[in-house]
């Protein structure tokens, strides 16, 4: 599929404190950079660099989301913005957002155990964030979307980690191009046609309101609970979100919100998938009071993906995975990398 593709490096990067837990050093080829050196040495008449010296040439590894690379690629009329990090090569981690969400909203203590041994790209789907084009009024269509966008970087097969709407997208991609995915995480989600999946633009409503009254971000009440233990991990949650603080995403806008909501009515009102057609490993999650999209239907997934693993965290509601990241995203990364 033709593309075009650019990129923005946020700066300083190399000098910068902030990034010495972030970046590890890769080695190129040895054969390649040897080659390439002697190449390079020969034309300006150094000569004499051996093949060893050229093979310890080492290029930074970014796997701090913070400092996380800005890129673009066009496809389709188009224009997709993206973040990219961890070593390059093998099979990719390919993450997808939930309502509202933009690259900004993805927990760090998430993407970055796994970008230590992994691809890991983040994107904003048509329409979100710096993405050009119109939020895609129903799930089948964003699925459609994030297939254009995966193939445009030329990926055959990747491994899926979703949450919330993201999960419902990926639910829909692997059900349309089975052969594209070989793991798939499920957090946060339900199957479409799930019961009171319907409901989540009164809940999300409702919650925005009490946000605003009180002075706080509305995922403080949409992901955590609302007890003592939950507004404390919603604050640290909120905290982790500011962590990267140059080439921050561009706001939802309020059309494209409700265009996404309405989307995720109609998923919900919509006639059950047949979820014994996805047989790649997956791995499911949620907390154990999920107001937004019921645990129940967690559950649900479970019992119709085969062989799924399931895993629910106590005391805790949609954002459950980001309450428990110390003991999630180890799992996450083991499952991914099985």
């Amino acid at each position: 599929m033709p593309s075009e593709t650019s990129d923005h490096v946020p700066t300083p990067v190399q000098n910068d404190p902030a990034l010495s837990a972030g970046v590890s050093r890769r080695r190129f080829p040895g054969h390649l950079v040897a080659a390439l050196t002697l190449s390079l040495a020969a034309q300006i008449g150094l000569g004499g660099l051996s093949p060893t010296m050229a093979a310890d040439l080492e290029e930074p590894v970014i796997t701090s989301y913070a400092w996380a690379p800005v890129r673009t690629v066009t496809a389709g009329g188009t224009t997709y913005t993206y973040r990219e990090l961890g070593p390059k090569g093998g099979i990719p981690v390919v993450f997808f957002v939930h309502l509202a969400g933009n690259l900004d909203n993805w927990d760090p203590r998430i993407i970055d155990p796994i970008a230590e041994h992994r691809h890991v790209i983040t994107f904003d789907n048509k329409g979100v964030g710096a993405s050009t084009g119109s939020v895609p009024g129903t799930i089948e269509e964003a699925a459609d979307d994030a297939y254009t966008f995966i193939k445009a970087l030329d990926f055959d097969l990747i491994d899926v980690f979703s949450f919330s709407m993201g999960g419902m997208i990926a639910q829909d991609l692997v059900l349309k191009h089975p052969d594209l995915v070989r793991k798939l995480v499920l957090t946060g989600t339900g199957p479409r046609g799930g019961k009171d999946i319907d409901k989540v633009a009164g809940t999300t409503y409702w919650d925005i309101l009490r946000a605003t009254l009180t002075r706080s971000d509305p995922k403080e009440f949409l992901f955590f609970n609302r007890n003592a233990t939950g507004k404390r991990a919603a604050k640290a949650f909120i905290k982790r979100l500011q962590e990267r603080t140059v080439d921050r995403d561009k706001a939802m806008s309020v059309e494209g919100f409700q265009t996404q909501l309405n989307a995720i009515q109609r998923f919900g009102r919509s006639a059950p998938s047949d979820l014994s057609a996805i047989t790649q490993p997956t791995l499911i999650a949620n907390g154990d009071n999920d107001r937004m999209v019921p645990t129940v239907l967690s559950e649900d997934l479970h019992r119709r993906i085969k062989g799924s693993e399931l895993v629910i965290y106590p005391d805790s509601g949609h954002g459950g995975i980001f309450q428990f990241h110390e003991k999630f995203a180890p799992l996450a990364v083991k499952f991914l990398g099985r």
